[in-house]
Order: structure tokens, then sequence, then C-alpha cells
């Protein structure tokens, strides 16, 4: 037990009384989520726009800067993982469930309640696509990047532990770093990190019901949800006793496999010339309009400022809930490549893939949606896939596919969640002990359940902007500390843009 930090029993202490409400007051704590998450969106919503402008900018000021060249580690060191592992493992603890969850779901819903265009119309398809890759592409990455970035530079190249904590010691100093403040911004990762994990994991126990459900009938109910978690759970609990190096990595490899599967299918059985059209398009209206996008905030029309907070400031509030558990997951499989390398993988081509995605699920979906069969949006979230494949030849397949891409995509967020909790709160162990795993691992299942039990959806959603708020403060400090640091080592290792001039009295 001498590996487990004060960080680790606050922060179970702070889960179980989460719990604890959850389960005695449900309909209360539905509500106060409710009106926190109300009062944070209305108050911030402009606050996370310019944030995550910051991010994304600083991101791409460090692929071209000099800095880029300084490797995550010592300068001879080479890559753990292979690239194509190397991407597997972020990409499916960066996305996973969602990618499914959201693939059709969400542009059919932009389509059908667009956030300038009349519904329904070719100006609401065009917006629909472009929100949907705005909320998925490089302004996610971003978050993640920088996060995984400052940890992994820390780590590797200056020997701290992987904690947040240890991050902002050129800011707070060794000594804050290693005592309370340090614990007290040791928790908010950790709780942020936890919310965040479990309100994924109920979108996927919510997506796996809503196939059963769909396909066979099975009822959609939270006595269904409890059993899909139990199973899960004990899944990736095996998964995450094997260790990285295994089970995260070749379910991970699995993971990819499954989804390049699902998605040549639906972007061969569904309007494939329409799909590579849209994605085209898409993406020259998504750098036509990104900067616009990413200021908008609408001051003076209350129902489009309704729609920025329900999509625009929660999709920003959830990758920055995430971003301490993939960012130290990231980290972790990073090291050895440079500053450049990993901000330019990091940032466009998981985005890519992503852009890629959604136009196949989202123009068949939509296509589907104009012919007029049945209408995707008033079907539950977690259906509307399903429903799109019952369109399509061979919707079986299709949909036994989806549920095991869902389910191990369970398997892979939550995985490399109970490693990451591991490191968190055991002084940054690189090998954390299997029953500290084993505690996380059960903890994000329960507290994943408590917010399917109290608010549904809308609860999960809720219980993510307010866990991200505190956190968001700790990535300004994060990015502020990486670059007084990356700043002194340029000035050290005498990285400039051109050569200095040679002074004339030098031989």
């Amino acid at each position: 037990m001498k590996k487990i930090s004060n960080v680790f029993w606050i922060s179970v202490a702070i889960v179980l009384i989460f719990v604890l409400i959850g389960v005695f007051m449900p309909s209360g704590f539905e509500e106060a989520t409710a009106n926190l998450q109300s009062f944070l969106t209305d108050t911030f919503g402009w606050y996370y726009l310019i944030l995550v402008t910051i991010l994304v900018a600083f991101c791409i000021f460090l692929i071209f800067s000099p800095v880029g060249a300084i490797k995550l580690g010592k300068q001879d060191e080479k890559p753990e993982f292979s690239t194509v592992s190397w991407f597997a493992m972020l990409f499916s603890a960066g996305m996973g469930i969602g990618l499914v969850f959201w693939g059709a779901a969400e542009p059919v819903s932009h389509f059908m309640a667009p956030p300038l265009a009349e519904s329904g119309t070719d100006p609401a398809y065009r917006e629909a696509m472009r929100y949907t890759f705005f909320h998925w592409g490089i302004h996610a990455w971003a978050i993640y990047g920088l996060v995984a970035l400052v940890l992994a530079y820390f780590q590797f190249r200056k020997d701290e532990p992987g904690l947040i904590s240890a991050t902002l010691k050129p800011i707070f100093g060794k000594e804050r770093m290693e005592g309370k403040l340090g614990t007290l911004i040791d928790v908010l990762a950790v709780f942020a990190t936890v919310v965040g994990v479990a309100t994924t994991l109920g979108f996927g126990a919510s997506q796996i019901n809503g196939g059963l459900t769909y396909l066979w009938g099975i009822p959609d109910s939270f006595g269904v949800q409890v059993i899909i978690v139990i199973i899960v759970t004990i899944l990736f609990l095996i998964s995450a006793w094997s260790g990285l190096s295994k089970g995260i990595q070749y379910l991970s490899n699995t993971n990819m496999i499954l989804a390049v599967i699902l998605v040549l299918l639906t972007f061969v059985l569904g309007p494939t010339i329409l799909i590579l059209n849209m994605f085209t398009d898409t993406i020259g209206g998504y750098i036509q309009n990104i900067i616009q996008m990413s200021f908008r905030i609408s001051p003076l029309n209350d129902d489009h400022r309704s729609w920025i907070n329900d999509w625009t400031i929660f999709y920003w509030a959830w990758w920055i809930s995430w971003s301490p558990f993939v960012g130290i997951f990231i980290a972790r499989v990073s090291r050895g490549r440079t500053i450049r390398e990993f901000v330019s993988g990091v940032l466009l081509l998981p985005a890519l893939v992503s852009f890629f995605w959604f136009t196949v699920f989202g123009t068949s979906a939509i296509e589907v949606q104009k012919g007029g069969g049945f209408d995707l949006s008033q079907l539950p979230t977690e259906q509307v896939l399903f429903a799109v494949f019952s369109d399509f030849p061979w919707s079986l397949l299709l949909s036994i596919i989806a549920m095991f891409l869902v389910a191990i995509f369970f398997i892979t967020s939550a995985d490399s969640a109970t490693f990451v909790l591991g490191m968190q709160t055991t002084y940054g162990s690189l090998t954390p002990p299997n029953s500290v795993k084993i505690t996380w691992g059960v903890a994000q299942s329960i507290v994943a359940l408590i917010l399917l039990y109290s608010g549904g959806l809308q609860g999960l959603q809720n219980a993510l902007i307010i866990a991200a708020f505190p956190f968001s403060f700790i990535i300004v400090l994060m990015l502020v500390s990486l670059y007084r640091s990356l700043a002194k080592e340029k000035k050290e290792l005498g990285l400039y843009i051109r050569p200095k001039p040679r002074n004339k009295q030098q031989k």
C-alpha cells in the first residue's frame, strides 16, 4: 500500500459521496446538476469558446516552431510502439464510443434542427455536416494534444512523475506541487476523469441497449443497462489486469479493424458518390468557416444560443473532462516522438478519420431521413444508427458489428481509464497495482449507472459540463507552464528558425 497516494483516498471518498447522493436523492441530484449546468453554460460559454480556440492556435504554433524538434524523451530514444499501434490506441481512447453513438445521430439532428438554416433544406444539410466536423475535429484533439504533450514533456524530458500537478512546478514550485496544492490539482483531475469516462460508459450502455431493443425487442430499461455494464466491467477488468502492452494494445487494434470494416461496408452499401462529394465539400466549408464557428456565441438570439449550449459547449466540456484521462494515456504511449511529430499526429490524423466517419454515417442517415420512410429525429439517440442500417442490405450484420464495436470501445475506454486513474493515484507509477486499477474500474461503472439512474442521457451531459469547468483552469496553467519550459530549453539548446549571424571578428 506504500504506492498509494493521498489522492487515491480523497478521490475515492468524493466519488463515494457522489454515488450515495445519486442513489438516495436521484431527483434532487438531477435537478441540482441541471441548474448548475445551465448556470455554467449561460455564464461561461464565451470562456469555453475562447479557451479551446487558444489551444488550437498554440498547437499549430508548436508544429511550426523550432521547439518542434525537441523529443519527448532523450534525443536518441525511439518510439515504444509502432505508428499504427500508437494511432490505434490514441484513437480508441480519445473518441471510441462517441463516434458510434453520434455518427448518424448528430448529423440528422443538425439537419432537422440546424443552428442557422431552415430545417430539412440543402443549407441545413451542409450546416449539419460542417458543425459535426467542427465538434469532432481539430478543436477536440487540440484539447487532448495539449494536455498529453505537457504530461509527456515533463515526464519523459524532465523526469517528473506522470501527474498533472508535476507539470505545474515551473509556476508554483516543487514544494507546493508535492504538497496540499498539488494534491488538490490531482484530485480535480481524477474526478474529471471519473465523471468523463463514466459518462461515456453510460452512452455505450445506452447504445448497446438501444441496439438490442431495436433489433430484438429487449426492453430499453435501466435494469438491462445494469446487466450490460456488469458484463462489460468484468471484461475490461480482465483486460486491465493483463497490462498496457497486451490487453489495451490488442483490443485497440481489434477496434480499428472492426471500425474499418463497419465504415467501409456502410460506405459501399450507402450513397457512395454522394458521401465522397459531401466529404470534399464539407472539408472546404469547415476550413472556410472555422474561425467564425470557433467564436460563435449568438448573444442576441436565445434560440441560437441554446443550440450552442446544447452542442458546442457540451462537446468542449466533454473533451475537457476527458483530457486528463486521454492526455495521460496518450502521453504514456508517445515516448520517443518529437513534439512536431506528436502534435501533427494527434491533431490531424484522428480529425481526418473522424471527418470521413461522420461523412459516411451522417450522409447515409440524412438520405434515409430525406427518403421519408420514417423520422430518425424522433427516435432515441442510441437507436438512430440501427434504424439507418435497417434501410440497408445486410442490416443485421451491420448492426451486430456496431454493437460489438461499441462493446470493445467500452472495454478499451474503461480499460485505459483504469490504468490512467491508477497512475494518478499512485504517485505517477507506470505500473499501478492491479488492486488500484480494479477499484477505479468498479467506481467508474457505478458512477455510470448512477448517472443513468438519476437523469438518463441528459443527466450524463449535465455531469460532464460541471466536472470539466474546474479542470479547464488547470489546462490554462499547464499551457503557461509548458511555454515557460520550452522557451527556456529553446534558449539553452540554441534552437532558432535561422542560424545566428557569425561575428565578424570570429574566424
